[in-house]
């Protein structure tokens, strides 16, 4: 297996493959991105309350706009909230004698951003429907019913999707490969921070604690910065906490990374009574990219390493100062923002 090989050998394959990954990211948001969100509930026949959240990027709300199928009007004047972190609109809509029902209802503007929009539906009759609006596809189209299924589905994609859409997790991922010597402790530890991040993420999107989201982001990104500087100790020979228990630091940096993810469900406001299977769902394509990952770098490192080659010994730094110089910039990035 590959991390049977020495650390300089696994350390020369993954800084080929960062370096290859690199220039995707500059632009990639590290979790930074949460969801637009609407709620239609059917009042009457015809007739739905609908609550329109977008989040907020400073005092800017996302420029993405609500478009409703032709000939639904508004029943009175909408109400407008702005908030510290979103913005709320709420309309009262009669849709005509059809309903909603396999209307199409679109999202322009979300094509240029790399978030989604969630929409949950509630009839008279007490069937729900929940779907995800994507940049590749702006728009759902409402159906009467929606099986748990294809909720299932739906919010599992956007686990993976929301993996790959920032890159802090899988830096500290990749930081954890570094560090760890062996496959055992490899699965020890990766699972020891799958747990303590599903944990915070369900505990959070319950809304048993809610931390303010900017702390979270900075204590992420400097997570990031103390691995960093703890590779750099592994390999220079010297030891500590961290290298001789890393499963320990690793759940408890988990615990920070559930709560960055969580911002993705919590603060879209989803009602309480749509978040389990959500969050399962959500929970499951967060590992299964994850998974993903490790597995392309594992694979890669071990493909690497059979066509050999030799690098200077003060390469196999530089991975590590890679880690460290991102986690210290994002840090810095995060804390000015305060």
């Amino acid at each position: 297996m590959m991390l049977m090989a020495s650390r300089g050998v696994l350390s020369q394959s993954l800084l080929a493959l960062l370096l290859l990954l690199a220039p995707a990211w500059p632009g990639a948001h590290a979790h930074e991105s949460r969801p637009a969100y609407l709620q239609i509930t059917e009042t009457a026949p015809s007739q739905f309350s609908l609550l329109w959240r977008t989040p907020m990027r400073g005092d800017i709300p996302l420029a993405v706009i609500l478009k409703l199928p032709e000939g639904v009007r508004d029943t009175r004047p909408p109400l407008v909230q702005t908030l510290s972190d979103s913005r709320l609109e709420r309309r009262w809509i009669d849709a005509g004698a059809k309903g909603l029902s396999g209307n199409r209802i679109g999202f322009p503007g979300l094509e240029l951003t790399i978030t989604e929009a969630i929409v949950e539906v509630e009839t008279l009759d007490g069937h729900r429907w929940m779907g995800i609006a994507r940049p590749s596809q702006p728009w759902v189209e409402l159906a009467a019913d929606r099986r748990s299924l294809q909720v299932a589905v739906e919010f599992t994609r956007q686990g993976i999707d929301h993996i790959f859409a920032g890159v802090d997790h899988l830096l500290f991922v990749f930081g954890l490969l570094l560090l760890v010597p062996g496959p055992w402790m490899l699965v020890k530890t990766v699972t020891a921070f799958t747990v303590a991040h599903s944990l915070t993420l369900a505990v959070a999107t319950f809304g048993y604690v809610r931390p303010p989201v900017p702390l979270v982001e900075a204590a992420i990104a400097m997570s990031i910065l103390f691995l960093g500087v703890e590779i750099v100790r592994a390999r220079r020979g010297e030891t500590s906490f961290t290298i001789e228990r890393p499963w320990l630091v690793a759940f408890a940096f988990g615990l920070l990374h559930g709560f960055g993810f969580a911002t993705v469900l919590s603060d879209a406001g989803l009602p309480e009574r749509g978040i389990p299977l959500a969050l399962l769902s959500f929970n499951i394509g967060v590992e299964l990219g994850q998974l993903a990952f490790v597995a392309v770098v594992l694979v890669t490192a071990r493909a690497l390493v059979r066509l050999g080659g030799h690098w200077p010994p003060w390469m196999q730094l530089v991975p590590a100062y890679l880690v460290g110089t991102l986690g210290a910039f994002w840090t810095i990035q995060r804390l000015a923002a305060f």
